[in-house]
């Protein structure tokens, strides 16, 4: 039997499969592409062939060791990524064999209170992202081993940097077979967590300004969210001038770089904006870069969105009066959008055109070649690299 790529003819069906993975050994590592074995998936989870998967600056935060309380080895990474359904566990309903789908690490469980808080949280209550989380839900067991029977340990809930991967059914969503599975690895973070901090945090409407901190993929995310709901304004903040041209293909309408004006980033948007943008979005992970964010909304109603990583033990830089400008600050977590529910619909949005996904696919390689792919995040020549499995 074959379905979508998938075949059960060798037997694979409730049984370990044996494929490649590349794995994390150690911080700043080359990762090793070696044979692996995966377990069959266990109550309420499921084992995913992965088709495609692309590299993200979370994935290299970790790989680089980045907090200590996440070097854990040997471990698999990856959080991007599509594919089919190889098999399901025990009391699985939503997916079968051969659908396709891509996993999300901030999953829906759809019975905690959390998940039926409606529109005030898209947190889970057992399945909500946790870096530090590095075995399965149920029994708190791996489902890759080395060839020789050793545990090789689990990342975000997903684990995509291998052929065959193991999930929890909240974890993974189903979407419409017709969609391209390529660029569907996109919604597992970067797309999702930026347009959805445009559309569903900021709420973005038609004539309001934004300013984006920090041109990479999420970033310019950000910016295709404001663009898709007709901003006025679209500055991008980037220290890197290459990101210009990048920006102004997505949707910018300015770009400052930092380092070539002599005044602070916040004065001249203020500037450019008449006292302030109504949103910005901090993406670059940097605190200084937060407070120029904040700084850089207009007193009253702006509001300034927090969406890069901050390895730093540092607070932030505010000082509690000055939210009594009427300035709010708040984080997004994948975008605000409830993976499960939410994201079948947003696929098919993607699928009519509404929001364009070409873009962000900077770089194509084969699965072996993944340190590359992670050699050019580093230069900062890529957005996304999608790997081939």
């Amino acid at each position: 039997m074959a379905t979508n790529g998938i075949s059960h003819v060798n037997g694979t069906l409730a049984k370990v499969i044996t494929c490649r993975a590349a794995v994390a050994y150690g911080p700043g590592q080359p990762l090793v592409v070696e044979q692996v074995q995966v377990d069959p998936p266990q109550k309420m989870e499921v084992r995913v062939k992965i088709l495609f998967t692309s590299i993200c600056h979370t994935d290299l935060s970790a790989w680089k060791g980045e907090s200590e309380a996440q070097r854990v080895y040997p471990r698999i990474l990856g959080h991007e990524a599509s594919g089919v359904v190889e098999s399901v566990g025990e009391g699985v309903t939503d997916m079968k064999e051969g659908d396709h789908v891509v996993p999300i690490f901030n999953g829906e469980c759809g019975d905690c209170v959390y998940c039926k808080s409606s529109k005030k949280t898209n947190l889970c209550g057992k399945f909500r992202v946790n870096p530090f989380k590095s075995v399965m839900a149920s029994d708190g067991k791996c489902r890759f081993r080395n060839m020789d029977g050793n545990p090789i340990y689990h990342f975000l809930n997903t684990s995509t940097f291998s052929e065959y991967t193991v999930v929890d059914s909240a974890c993974l969503v189903k979407i419409d077979s017709n969609a391209p599975l390529d660029k569907m690895t996109l919604l597992s973070c970067g797309v999702s967590t930026g347009l959805g901090a445009a559309w569903n945090t900021a709420d973005v409407q038609t004539g309001e300004t934004v300013a984006v901190f920090g041109l990479g993929a999420v970033g310019l995310a950000v910016v295709e969210g404001a663009r898709t709901r007709g901003a006025s304004k679209i500055i991008g903040v980037d220290i890197n001038p290459e990101k210009r041209v990048k920006g102004q293909a997505i949707g910018i309408t300015d770009f400052i770089n930092p380092k070539e004006i002599d005044v602070p980033v916040h004065e001249k948007i203020r500037e450019m904006t008449e006292g302030g943008v109504h949103y910005s979005f901090e993406c670059a992970g940097n605190l200084d870069v937060l407070r120029e964010a904040f700084l850089s909304t207009h007193d009253g109603w702006g509001m300034a969105i927090v969406l890069g990583i901050h390895p730093t033990p540092r607070l932030l830089p505010l000082h509690p009066m000055e939210l009594f400008d009427g300035r709010r600050i708040v984080a997004s977590v994948f975008g605000d959008f409830k993976g499960k529910s939410q994201l079948p619909f947003f696929a098919k949005q993607c699928l009519a055109g509404v929001v364009k996904l070409d873009e962000f696919i900077t770089h194509e390689l084969p699965f072996e070649k993944i340190n590359e792919g992670f050699q050019l995040l580093v230069d900062g020549k890529s957005l996304r690299c999608l790997l081939h499995l």
